[in-house]
């Protein structure tokens, strides 16, 4: 249950009802929202006088819901806006992983040729294999940073897990949580605190609820600016890396107030997929798309076979005006 006390409680008061109804508090605005477990359907006597509104869920998909706030969330990043009413479908690129300054130099020089404002890059490389290339850390962060300044673009890269949280908080403009960092509640609760984007990306063993309720931990915090990044789930079939799950895509449209970016890269794991499967995510009216690009891919040291090339991703880039023009989108 949310619930939204009156104007004139103050925050004393606020605490000392979070503390009985066992709620947690949000300040929004100069007002005061309390937050329990779906498991309450009736407003709690404790708060029948300090209550000015409140809605009851089915589930614990509660400030995320579209019955709660029921247009899309608008969220800037820079001079764009992802969400919200402006129908645009952000594009996101980059190398899978931060190599050299030439390397991500390239790819930011790609952004600026194509007119794409989010420049992506793993700092922190959350690898299945100890022996895999682990990422450049903190000296790929300041990369990173480096583009922003050189190239005015909003920089996204990924939290590997709790111990170098502040530094990415530092150094990106949109703060990734991977796949397998989701359920890092130590994460979530730390991105919970800050006020810049947080995209989120569904675990490849995750079923919906759990991602959007991953999505809850940040947004109790009382950080508003959350994406929801659907990229590939496991299933039986092994001829494709993970199955883009695009109904559960619809389902997150339908039922979640958050902007909802899709990651054929991931998903498909082969290059010659992701064309047709990136056209087939902006058909779906998504928000926002995060594709993977790099100068060579068969040097690439981590996802070699999903990256494309930047000859390939122009061509790409080229093909999803009329797609997006199509379902009344357009690509930024």
């Amino acid at each position: 249950m949310i619930v939204h006390l009156r104007p004139n409680i103050s925050q004393v008061q606020a605490e000392k009802l979070a503390h009985e109804s066992q709620a947690i508090l949000i300040r929004k605005n100069r007002n005061y929202v309390l937050v329990t477990s779906s498991k309450v359907q009736e407003l709690p006597t404790v708060l029948s006088e300090a209550a000015m509104e409140y809605w009851a869920f089915p589930n614990d998909l509660q400030l995320g819901s579209r019955s709660y706030h029921s247009s899309t969330r608008a969220i800037n990043l820079g001079s764009i806006t992802i969400g919200g009413d402006s129908m645009n479908t952000v594009l996101m690129t980059g190398p899978c992983s931060v190599e050299s300054e030439e390397q991500l130099e390239s790819s930011a020089q790609l952004c600026v040729e194509l007119g794409i404002k989010v420049l992506r890059g793993g700092a922190y490389k959350p690898r299945t294999s100890p022996y895999s290339f682990q990422g450049l850390g903190l000296e790929g962060l300041r990369l990173l940073a480096k583009m922003r300044d050189r190239y005015d673009l909003q920089i996204i890269s990924e939290v590997r897990d709790a111990t170098h949280v502040e530094a990415v908080i530092e150094h990106v403009d949109i703060i990734q949580i991977g796949a397998k960092a989701m359920y890092d509640q130590g994460i979530l609760r730390r991105c919970g605190q800050v006020r810049k984007p947080v995209l989120i990306k569904r675990g490849f063993g995750s079923t919906l609820q759990e991602f959007v309720q991953a999505a809850e931990f940040v947004l109790s915090g009382g950080n508003e600016q959350v994406i929801l990044c659907e990229r590939g789930i496991r299933t039986f079939e092994t001829n494709t890396r993970f199955t883009l799950d695009l109904c559960g895509v619809a389902y997150l449209k339908a039922n979640c107030n958050l902007p909802v970016v899709l990651d054929p890269s991931h998903a498909m794991g082969h290059a010659y997929g992701v064309p047709d499967l990136t056209r087939a995510c902006v058909a779906l009216g998504v928000d926002g798309l995060l594709i993977e690009s790099h100068p060579d891919p068969r040097k690439a040291l981590s996802d070699a076979a999903q990256q494309l090339d930047y000859d390939s991703f122009r061509s790409l880039y080229k093909s999803l005006d009329p797609v997006a023009a199509s379902v009344g989108r357009t690509i930024v």
